[in-house]
Parts: C-alpha cells; structure tokens; sequence
C-alpha cells in the first residue's frame, strides 16, 4: 500500500525544518513522505497523535474482527467466503490452502496486536500471496512439484565490495 503524502527530499528537514513543519501541518493525511536519495525505503514523518491513532486503529480493528472469528462457526465461514474480496489471489489456492492461511492470519492477528507490531501480519499476507502465485503458474507449479534431489547447502554470496 502506498503512503498518499506531499513530499519532501531528506535534505529539507535539516535546510528548511519550518517549511518542511508548514507542510506536515498543512497535510491532509498529516504526514510527509520523506525521498532519501540513494536509498532503497523512503522514511515518512508524521505527528505522534496521528502515529497513535494509526495505532489504534489498527488495533481497535484487529480487535473487531478477532472477536467475531472467535463468536462462531458462521462468521469462520463467512469470512472464508468472503477473502477473495480482500485478497483477490486467494481464488488461485486450493480450498484447504485458503483455510490455512484464515487460521494463520487470525492467529498471526492476535500475536502481532498483542506486540503492537504489524510486520509479521505483512510478512504472512506476502508469503501467502507468493504461494497463490505459484499456484496462479502452472509451469511454475508443475517445476515444484516434481520429484527431485536435493544439491545441498547454497554458497553464501560474495560479500559486496
């Protein structure tokens, strides 16, 4: 998902902070999207209110939705159904797969609010979206399914000079 912010270079948070202040205040999202040149992940500034209440939204839904996947089989199910309108991809996994992955997000959910933390819940969509792709690639599906043998241990990569 990506940041919709105005944009600042690096630089003009050390050269020109009020202006770079005026900008963030003036922000309809109340955040900056900072370019680092160079550099492969921009930064994103924003104000610690806003900062906080991302992060309880975030957690007040994470909540919500937990407690309705704990209140009964109908809602499990519902939701199971309903996936594809949230991650189209989900309709290239086996029915079993797309069943996997609901137990592991509601449980991947739970951990993550708990801490606060929403990279593993991140980490788990993309590599479920990484599996509906293979599944999407018959080819590619077919290479991995095929009986093979191991080669071993891969050489660690030259170390960039």
């Amino acid at each position: 998902m990506a940041i919709h912010a105005p944009e600042v270079n690096f630089s003009d948070l050390s050269n020109k902070p009020v202006e770079t202040v005026r900008k963030l205040q003036q922000s309809t999202s109340r955040a900056l999207r900072v370019r680092r040149r160079g550099e492969d992940d921009d930064l994103v500034l924003t104000t610690a209110a806003r900062a906080e209440q991302t992060v309880e939204f975030a957690s007040t839904a994470t909540k919500l939705f937990l407690a309705l996947m704990a209140h009964d089989d109908r809602t499990r199910t519902l939701v199971t159904e309903v996936l594809p309108h949230a991650f189209p991809w989900v309709r290239f996994l086996p029915k079993e797969a797309v069943r996997e992955f609901v137990v592991e997000l509601v449980e991947t959910l739970e951990a993550a609010e708990s801490m606060r933390n929403p990279a593993p819940v991140a980490h788990l969509v993309a590599a479920w979206r990484n599996t509906a792709a293979v599944y999407a690639d018959p080819e590619l599906l077919a290479v991995l399914r095929r009986d093979g043998s191991d080669a071993g241990a891969a050489d660690e990569p030259p170390a960039e000079a």
